[in-house]
């Protein structure tokens, strides 16, 4: 898909991304983002009770864990990404994973999904680290207003002071117009397109990009941290939130 209004210039870095090395940076094999998707994955798996559900995965990127979802018992997942190389590769993935059955993709803008949301297709739709990719996050919540069912959004967490320094001063996340919300602002944008959200937490302590010596002890110390309601807040990488209509 080539950039329109509708879509922001980090598309084609994403783009680029996948052509350059097969997928996107937080996806790789660095043991920091191993750690810290592999809570963000626990932490949605357990949000909603996915088994035998269609699922909705918008903003799939190259599929990494839109496939994760066959773990989990799932009826089907359709996962939508306006970037095309990305979804080519989310399609080879599904199939190398043998998954290709359940799991299929398509590129798509969230802001122009047509009949998509029409009738009674899906159960679920998840958004995992999409809002703070798009020109207008709060404008894409009102396009999914006529869903009846359960959204999950998980986002960077604006409390965190080193996503805040992050965004100002790494090249990645300059490049790709990385930036972190509230969880009230997201929970506003919801509530404003007619959903009641059921939860709100924050998890995850291990930065994506972070040198080994210090992805383990932070690993290692996250369960504790999440149980402490102010450090939490800030310490914490990712907002976590479940809304229903």
């Amino acid at each position: 898909m080539t950039n329109t209004p509708n879509t922001k210039e980090n598309v084609n870095r994403f783009d680029a991304d996948v052509k350059a090395t097969g997928s996107y940076a937080y996806t790789a094999e660095q043991l920091s983002s191993k750690l810290a998707n592999g809570r963000i994955t626990e932490g949605i798996s357990a949000a909603y009770p996915f088994s035998g559900k269609r699922v909705l995965d918008l903003g799939c990127g190259d599929g990494a864990y839109t496939v994760m979802f066959a773990d989990l018992n799932v009826q089907s997942v359709l996962g939508v990404d306006p970037a095309a190389a990305a979804i080519e590769a989310a399609s080879r993935r599904a199939e190398a994973a043998g998954v290709a059955d359940r799991i299929r993709f398509a590129t798509g803008n969230i802001y122009e999904l047509g009949d998509l949301l029409d009738g009674d297709r899906f159960d679920v739709i998840v958004l995992r680290g999409v809002l703070h990719h798009l020109p207008d996050p709060a404008r894409a919540i009102a396009a999914l207003s006529g869903f009846k069912g359960t959204i999950i959004v998980l986002e960077p967490n604006g409390f965190n002071p080193v996503l805040k320094v992050l965004e100002k001063f790494s090249r990645y996340h300059i490049e790709h117009e990385e930036r972190s919300f509230l969880p009230m602002t997201i929970e506003g944008w919801l509530t404003s397109a007619g959903f009641e959200v059921r939860q709100s937490s924050v998890i995850n302590l291990v930065p994506m990009f972070c040198p080994d010596w210090m992805a383990r002890p932070l690993n290692s110390m996250g369960g504790w941290v999440e149980r402490l309601p102010l450090v939490r807040q800030i310490a914490c990488g990712q907002s976590l939130i479940v809304a229903q209509r």
